[in-house]
């Protein structure tokens, strides 16, 4: 018998045991996975910088939409302050989207009829409330000129006679009958300096009032895309190019 095998055999080491500094440090790492878990679980959603300065942009907009209209009803310049009606909530549509300038225009009428009570209120959302909507619409998705106007004018129309039905009816009385009686006896006295020995037709006369509601709005529509090119290409939120013919004529590059 030898002396090697004499000696005592050493115990084999389990694959389960490790040592003790090994250990430590796989507790670290569970302690400290679990310590970042719970921090990301606890931190706080950062706020987004754009969603007060919506908000404030919002409100001064709709604001100055609503003083412009309130300065032109007690102090009428004449058309000055009337083209810029739908501006400011077109801008709000340029800048921040869709639902910001349906809040301006709502913002709008609340203001205005806390200020001038909520017929003159509404008065101003249709169709100028709307409009700057529409405006802001058509400019967004870069449409033509022609297509902006077009759209614009029937919603304008469509406001006149809002504005017609409303006031007839807080009055009592027909309005566009009113109106067209007048306009009816204008023309007779035309017809009859004219020798002419004809009539005009009532269903004429209502043609044409409604085909000048529409000329008014289409230049007045033209006129607010003229300003809103001039003025918003200076603020950063550009409309869509003009035509050729009126970039001409105001020289403008």
């Amino acid at each position: 018998m030898s002396i090697l095998d004499s000696l005592p055999e050493e115990p084999e080491q389990s694959p389960s045991s490790t040592s003790p500094i090994s250990q430590n440090s796989e507790l670290d790492k569970q302690g400290s996975h679990v310590k970042f878990g719970n921090e990301d679980k606890l931190r706080s959603p950062k706020l987004k910088v754009d969603a007060p300065l919506r908000m404030v942009e919002t409100a001064f907009l709709a604001s100055t939409a609503s003083l412009i209209w309130f300065v032109n009803f007690y102090f009428p310049l004449g058309p000055v302050l009337r083209i810029f009606f739908p501006i400011p909530i077109a801008l709000v549509y340029l800048r921040w989207g869709r639902r910001a300038a349906s809040m301006a225009a709502v913002t709008s009428g609340l203001l205005l009829a806390v200020l001038m009570g909520p017929v003159r209120s509404l008065l101003f959302v249709m169709p100028f409330g709307v409009m700057g909507v529409l405006l802001g619409t058509t400019w967004n998705r870069r449409a033509p000129w022609i297509v902006s106007i077009t759209l614009g004018m029937l919603l304008g129309t469509l406001g006149a006679f809002f504005r017609v039905w409303l006031l007839s009816l807080l009055s009592g009385e027909d309005l566009w009958v009113y109106a067209i009686n007048q306009v009816t006896e204008l023309a007779e006295w035309l017809f009859l300096k004219l020798g002419l020995l004809s009539n005009p037709s009532i269903f004429w006369i209502q043609v044409g009032a409604i085909a000048l509601i529409m000329l008014n709005n289409f230049i007045y529509l033209f006129i607010v895309h003229l300003a809103a090119w001039l003025l918003l290409d200076r603020l950063g939120n550009p409309i869509p190019r003009p035509p050729r013919w009126v970039q001409v004529l105001m020289d403008y590059e």
